[in-house]
């Protein structure tokens, strides 16, 4: 094809080039945090910055870190305290995973007095 190339040309071009291309690792780092949730929140990974191949090396990855936190917990003492699970591979278009807040004694002090009607 010679000649002229139209603007959708070159957006098709973009879009097809690999995902460890220059180009691809550059739009994927200026996602906004909440494009990257965005992302993540619509679960697709199969339209995802990552090959078919690198996505299914995560997902082994993930099974492997679950087995081994598995059988970590199934050999610890029942009265011991037992690691976090792990956290799963980081995928493109995902932000970091938030951690779950923690109700200390502090802070479930302060909700009781909330409750009760006074001031924190």
């Amino acid at each position: 094809m010679t000649g002229k190339r139209s603007w959708r040309w070159l957006r098709v071009f973009i879009e097809h080039l690999p995902s460890e291309s220059h180009t691809m690792t550059a739009l994927r780092n200026e996602l906004t945090p909440m494009q990257l949730a965005e992302q993540a929140d619509r679960g697709e990974p199969e339209k995802g910055r990552w090959s078919q191949q690198e996505q299914l090396i995560a997902t082994a990855v993930d099974a492997i870190r679950r087995l081994e936190w598995v059988l970590i917990c199934v050999n610890t003492e029942k009265k011991s305290k037992r690691p976090d699970p792990p956290e799963p591979m980081r995928r493109p278009g995902a932000g970091p995973r938030k951690k779950k807040a923690q109700l200390t004694e502090k802070s479930a002090d302060k909700l009781l007095k909330l409750l009760q009607g006074g001031a924190a």
